[in-house]
């Protein structure tokens, strides 16, 4: 007795649990995934303000296990991160995971697959979006011509009001009637 070391306090662990999908003890899992990335950057006891001020670099993030075979890695840590370059606290790791976990609402779900696949950050899925989303899927294996013939195919079927692009409730659309959508975008913690 002891010898236990405490991670987080009665309160944090409550208010992490209160605004993500994960119960505590996945939380404690989450932290030890965040903090194996880099022990030397993250300590074993983390204060609330520690939790927001220390970021792991995108570059260790992307190695995670979850993470490293998929092709969207990067775009990931970029959404969830309020510094702009992909580097994430431990708040917006939790987030981050949150998100992808079982227990996450659909909808929210398909809020940051937009937020994913919306390379240039204008609130629309354009054709150039499109085709950085087939670049990184298929790793440049296309042609620029097959390229141009699935992405006019995409925005074909799916942009109702006809400008080209695709917003929120256009890609939304496109996805509730995709069936896989939910079983694709989740990492198991």
């Amino acid at each position: 007795m002891g010898n236990k070391v405490v991670t987080f306090t009665h309160e944090q662990l409550d208010n992490y649990q209160d605004c993500t999908f994960f119960n505590k003890k996945e939380i404690l899992k989450v932290f030890k995934k965040f903090r194996n990335l880099a022990p030397e950057l993250i300590p074993l006891e983390m204060t609330t303000p520690e939790s927001v001020k220390i970021r792991m670099p995108k570059d260790r993030i992307v190695k995670l296990p979850e993470l490293i075979e998929n092709p969207f890695a990067e775009r990931v840590c970029e959404s969830f991160s309020k510094d702009g370059y992909g580097n994430l606290n431990f708040e917006e790791f939790l987030d981050c995971l949150s998100i992808f976990s079982e227990n996450c609402p659909r909808d929210l779900k398909i809020y940051y697959a937009f937020k994913i696949y919306d390379y240039d950050g204008d609130d629309f899925i354009s054709e150039s979006d499109l085709r950085q989303v087939l670049k990184d899927l298929t790793k440049n294996e296309l042609t620029n011509d097959e390229h141009q013939k699935i992405t006019e195919k995409i925005i074909e079927e799916g942009d109702i009001d006809n400008d080209g692009k695709l917003s929120f409730l256009e890609f939304e659309t496109v996805l509730k009637r995709s069936p896989d959508f939910i079983n694709t975008f989740h990492i198991r913690i």
